[in-house]
């Protein structure tokens, strides 16, 4: 490899933010193609790497042996050489809160393109397993690696110990099966039959004499009830946390193949255990009354996986997220595969051809 294939990728257009750094890396990986990122989270208040950036691209290096340019937190240019040997088995430190999900989205994009080992581990002690504008680890588990698995790439999440700002320290487990056979296009058009409406409430030990999960658990069901004639399935756990928190997540299963979610939704000092049960169940409603298959949290994460799967996909949303855009945008710019958004009363249609 040599400079002349370098795509040099400007950090600030779309989004300006952290997933054009995560995406870029993860496709220089599963594409062999080196990579230049300059103004990285151009667009934030504090620009350049923040400590889980840097983690997760030292994470890939080391996983598959690249060469990666010094940098720290703070740097706003990274240059990226890849390789394709990978090993088997990684450990990754993080002193902080930051978010695993997001420490995973580029070794989850890298991997769809080998085909050994069998298997790969990712142990994770620290970070947390849920944060602000990411996607929380249930979410992951229950929604994105759903859909990959029912499309022919299966990766697992063991949580030994959860992880809340300020100070994380979850214990994680990610395992990632390289897909052995040919994988399939996504097609989510229709909503189609829901049931049941599964929902987990975390909450940390230090809250458990307020009774928040049982008066989250609560107010989702009776906004869920007053509106839906469904099963529901909606826990609550407490659990040991170095810091505390409150994290939820509700999802739903339809026979189209369809999973749709209220996404990620975080306890706030400002927020009551009620105000967060109605605001996860309406965040789920919304797709529900408008037949969408697919919930704004997850287009964006599906933009990688459609793009690499030769065959054309198509998927149906309620809004075009700008995290979707960018996305679409680095698809087109590192495989030449043409997107068209077509509007159609209250949603979108995403087609990759």
């Amino acid at each position: 490899m040599n400079d002349s294939e370098l795509i040099v990728i400007d950090g600030s257009f779309g989004e300006g933010g952290g997933s054009i750094l995560r995406l870029g890396a993860g496709l220089s990986i599963l594409l062999k193609r080196p990579i230049r990122i300059k103004n990285i989270r151009a667009n934030r208040p504090k620009s350049g790497l923040r400590l889980q950036h840097l983690k997760g691209l030292e994470a890939l290096a080391n996983l598959t042996n690249s060469s990666l340019s010094e940098c720290q937190v703070g740097t706003k240019e990274i240059t990226l050489y890849p390789k394709q040997t990978l090993q088997s088995k990684i450990e990754v430190k993080i002193g902080t809160a930051g978010n695993i999900g997001l420490l995973l989205q580029p070794i989850q994009i890298a991997c769809l393109g080998f085909n050994k080992p069998e298997k790969i581990e990712i142990l994770i002690n620290g970070g947390g397993t849920f944060g602000k504008w990411a996607p929380s680890l249930n979410y992951l588990k229950e929604v994105t690696y759903q859909i990959f698995r029912n499309h022919g790439y299966d990766i697992d999440i063991n949580i030994q110990k959860h992880g809340f700002y300020p100070k994380g320290g979850a214990i994680v487990k990610c395992t990632l099966y390289p897909p052995k056979d040919k994988l399939k296009p996504i097609s989510l058009t229709e909503l189609g039959k829901i049931d049941l409406i599964r929902g987990e409430i975390i909450i940390t030990n230090q809250l458990r004499k307020n009774k928040v999960g049982e008066r989250i658990r609560t107010s989702v069901l009776k906004h869920l009830k007053k509106n839906l004639d469904y099963n529901f399935k909606i826990d609550y756990n407490y659990v040991h946390s170095l810091s505390p928190g409150v994290g939820l997540s509700l999802w739903a299963s339809s026979d189209t193949g369809a999973i749709i979610s209220s996404g990620t939704i975080l306890g706030e000092r400002n927020i009551t255990s009620e105000k967060l049960g109605e605001l996860a169940a309406n965040e789920l409603l919304k797709y529900i009354e408008n037949g969408i298959p697919i919930d704004n949290y997850l287009s964006d994460q599906l933009i990688p996986f459609m793009g690499f799967v030769k065959d054309p996909s198509r998927i149906k949303v309620l809004k075009i997220t700008n995290h979707t855009k960018t996305n679409l945008e680095l698809i087109k710019l590192f495989l030449n595969r043409n997107y068209l958004i077509k509007k159609e009363n209250t949603h979108f249609i995403i087609e990759l051809q």
